[in-house]
């Protein structure tokens, strides 16, 4: 699966996968980028199917979406 975001200014990004315990299950990215469109790979193989959420975190900035694993 992939994920893409943009960074509108150059910051530190963490982009984390959470269960619907609230647990961490994957971080994808966890690093400083510059200005730009990227896109992270998750790899959900090693996981159930079911709800996750994922966390992107960017200078001030954080979105959570919701994703949906059907196995």
């Amino acid at each position: 699966t992939a994920i893409s975001y943009q960074l509108q200014a150059a910051s530190y990004v963490e982009l984390v996968i959470y269960d619907v315990m609230g647990r961490e299950v994957a971080k994808l990215i966890d690093d400083y980028r510059p200005a730009g469109v990227y896109e992270a790979v998750f790899n959900a193989s090693n996981l159930s199917g079911g709800v996750y959420f994922a966390r992107l975190t960017a200078g001030n900035y954080q979105q959570t979406q919701k994703l949906l694993l059907i196995k």
